[in-house]
């Protein structure tokens, strides 16, 4: 009788076993993330990267196989300064998801990538939520750019495909920008230093754009004005600085809807005086910041590193320039005189006339060396010594076809300061 007893026990025993085992096989594994990356970045580990490059590809695997439909919903990236939700192209391969954003990140800033609990295998079992942060390498720069120079080591845009040619790159050296974080910036020596683009007026847009720049003119050994940008001078646009450093302005062409493909130029001009259009100032112009006690336009562009923003706002028909992250200047075009063609502007249009210009952005000089521009004049050709040739460093020209914020220029400034 002990002995029968005993064998049932065993064979309960076994059978619960089975059970068991059984069951466990017949468990979904869970879904945990295992690994994160950004172009072989981790993300995953103990502290947050402040390097990933700004148009990284981010790799996640999973302990098991994840369910596609319920990926795109619970995989979310966000931009931290303003919270928007970057959009992202989300593919999924058994346990390996692959997350490419829709446009470059923009430098210099954090993201958070949530992976929200509706997140699921294939078997059904849904993560615990977690997130991760990161931050894209150099100084802060507004996402949505069409062209970003950062000029480490060469003169590539890093966003888009306006790269110059090596014939297109003359007489550049490299240094030691503004801080460590800005990396290196273009060093020209006022006198045959050029970078040429082709195809800058697609740079320029019929509509919102806005342009930003760290700039540092030189005055050593030169007393010319500085040609900083131009793409075909006033025919597309242009940035300069006065010789005794008095003023600065952005030339531009822009086409307006009085008459049939109409065109016109405006200057963007600051002189730093405090003359707007109700004391002294032009018409349209309906603030311009008084520098005479400090320093005048000199006190920020001599000798020292600036950043400039220039922007046109289709919207409310403005023009605005920023330096260092306040608002230095802004016109109306809506308060020129009545019938004024400014009145009808829409946006930036190149108007380019060959031979005296040619359909290139130079950084260095007022247009590239193909044009004859104002070849003849001391100031105004290439060629001429006594030309203005810009003098000094250069780093991280923008260009957008978008406005920008107040909030989002003072961050580009804070971020980049020396």
């Amino acid at each position: 009788m002990k002995t029968k007893l005993k064998f049932l026990l065993v064979v309960a025993v076994i059978a619960s076993c089975v059970m068991l085992f059984s069951c466990s096989e017949d468990e979904p594994a869970e879904l945990t993330l295992v690994s994160l990356t950004a172009n072989d970045i981790d993300l995953n580990g103990a502290t947050t990267p402040n390097n990933v490059p700004i148009n990284a590809v981010i790799v996640a695997t999973f302990s098991t196989a994840v369910n596609p439909s319920s990926a795109e919903a619970n995989i979310i990236l966000t931009r931290d300064y303003d919270d928007a939700v970057v959009p992202l192209d989300i593919d999924v391969a058994g346990n390996v998801v692959t997350i490419t954003p829709t446009a470059s990140f923009g430098t210099g800033t954090l993201f958070s990538l949530a992976l929200a609990p509706g997140l699921a295998s294939t078997e059904g079992k849904t993560i615990a939520p977690a997130a991760r942060t990161f931050t894209t390498e150099g100084t802060f720069a507004v996402a949505g750019a069409v062209a970003h120079w950062t000029f480490e080591d060469n003169a590539n845009d890093v966003v888009g495909s306006f790269d110059p040619a090596a014939s297109q790159v003359v007489g550049i050296t490299y240094a030691a920008s503004r801080n460590a974080a800005s990396g290196k910036a273009a060093s020209f020596n006022g006198a045959t230093s050029i970078i040429e683009v082709s195809n800058g007026s697609a740079l320029m847009n019929n509509g919102d754009w806005t342009l930003s720049f760290w700039v540092n003119a030189s005055s050593v050994d030169k007393t010319t004005g500085h040609f900083v940008m131009g793409l075909g001078a006033f025919y597309g646009f242009q940035f300069e600085i006065a010789g005794n450093y008095s003023s600065c302005k952005l030339a531009a062409s822009y086409a307006h809807t009085k008459e049939p493909n109409g065109t016109t130029s405006e200057d963007l001009w600051f002189p730093g005086d405090g003359k707007d259009r109700n004391n002294g100032g032009w018409q349209g112009w309906d603030f311009v910041r008084d520098l005479t006690t400090s320093g005048g336009v000199a006190g920020l562009l001599k000798d020292k590193w600036a950043h400039v923003v220039c922007m046109y706002n289709a919207t409310t028909k403005q023009g605005v320039m920023y330096i260092n992250g306040q608002r230095m200047k802004s016109q109306d075009f809506d308060l020129w005189p009545d019938g004024d063609a400014k009145q009808f502007v829409t946006g930036l249009k190149y108007r380019g006339v060959a031979p005296e210009v040619v359909n290139e952005l130079a950084f260095g000089f007022i247009h590239s060396r193909a044009g004859t521009l104002w070849d003849a004049e001391p100031w105004g050709g290439f060629d001429q010594p006594t030309a203005n040739h810009f003098k000094g460093l250069l780093d991280d020209i923008i260009i957008y076809h978008k406005p920008l914020s107040e909030a989002e220029i003072g961050l580009m400034y804070n971020s980049g300061k020396p």
